[in-house]
């Protein structure tokens, strides 16, 4: 449960604490309170794939040199929770590294832009609806002091996330103001519990798209094609079920399955910077891709003074829009940061 701090040794030094806020604060600060808490960040694709880093080495050394167990949630999601776990100072140590990540993200970013003015480093918490009275105060008094004495910008959203019951808090500002922030925003949570059952957000995976070759249903999970029996199953009911011939079929038994089409040739032209996430390590990639399409594949070689590539697919046009789509989603993680996944 998001903010929740864990039972055990230290809960009761925690509550008997709570008429000293002050006192709190300040030991919260200083690390030397060792509650455990739980705290859930939303994040993009990109921000996810930042975070991982390149074979899961960035997120490797941030759980080794914070301390705190960070696991990223599953699912071919727009948007992905990270859940960062452990003693308050393994937290704030774990904060400040994505915030500083962040951050080295934005300056390299920067560094091909026209823009001359920083963006902020912005985090996105997930906290139970049940506690964000607590964060704002009365009369939003507890937002104003936290935002006046870390210099970070909070804002709580004031709708609930879908089919859950809690809310995003959105953090901005300079990676130190960040970590300041959070810090402040862990002692509300440690002094106001949640209230009843929370049901946490849960990112909606993106539609899984369905795509029929050569008789077979597949469902594209990631960059995979998975057969679907039972989808199978129903593509060949519903074609028995047709009235009329399709064209260029002369075989009514089994409309659209048994025919095959004639083979016909589709051209896409990539840019050089790409084909190399289309190609894979020693052609792995367009291996995969040719296998799971059956389509016939052909990237023509680079040539001078050109900044793309010319790639030629051979097959029926099930076989065709097949690879087309895989091609695509290749190039879909290469571009939103999930390659690195």
């Amino acid at each position: 449960m998001p903010f929740s701090a864990a039972t055990g040794p230290f809960e009761e030094s925690l509550w008997s604490l709570r008429p000293g806020c002050r006192e709190m604060e300040s030991k919260v600060s200083e690390g030397g309170l060792n509650v455990t808490l739980t705290i859930r960040l939303l994040m993009h694709g990109k921000e996810v794939g930042s975070i991982i880093g390149k074979k899961g080495e960035t997120v490797k050394k941030m759980r080794e040199e914070s301390g705190a167990r960070i696991n990223i949630s599953e699912g071919n999601c727009p948007e992905r929770i990270v859940t960062i776990t452990g003693p308050t100072d393994a937290i704030f140590k774990a904060f400040a590294m994505i915030a500083y990540k962040f951050e080295e993200d934005i300056t390299n970013s920067m560094s091909n832009s026209t823009a001359t003015s920083k963006p902020p480093v912005t985090l996105r918490l997930v906290v139970p609806a049940s506690q964000c009275g607590s964060l704002i105060g009365k009369g939003g008094s507890k937002i104003k002091e936290i935002r006046e004495s870390t210099g970070a910008q909070v804002q709580v959203a004031g709708d609930m996330l879908p089919n859950s019951t809690e809310r995003a808090v959105t953090i901005s500002g300079t990676p130190d103001a960040i970590i300041q922030c959070v810090k402040q925003i862990c002692v509300v949570m440690l002094e106001s519990p949640p209230k009843g059952a929370t049901i946490p957000y849960r990112p909606k995976p993106a539609s899984t798209p369905v795509i029929f070759a050569g008789g077979q249903a597949y469902t594209i999970q990631g960059q995979y094609a998975i057969p679907h029996p039972d989808l199978t199953k129903l593509h060949q009911l519903a074609m028995q079920q047709t009235p009329f011939t399709p064209l260029g079929q002369t075989t009514p038994a089994f409309p659209g399955l048994d025919a095959s089409p004639p083979a016909s040739t589709h051209e896409l032209t990539i840019p050089n910077d790409l084909i190399g996430c289309i190609i894979g390590r020693q052609g792995t990639k367009i291996n995969e891709i040719r296998q799971m399409s059956g389509a016939q594949i052909k990237i023509a070689n680079a040539t001078e003074g050109s900044s793309e590539r010319q790639i030629t697919i051979t097959g029926t046009p099930a076989n065709i829009s097949l690879a087309q789509y895989l091609i695509n989603a290749r190039l879909t993680s290469e571009v939103t940061g999930m390659g690195a996944l």
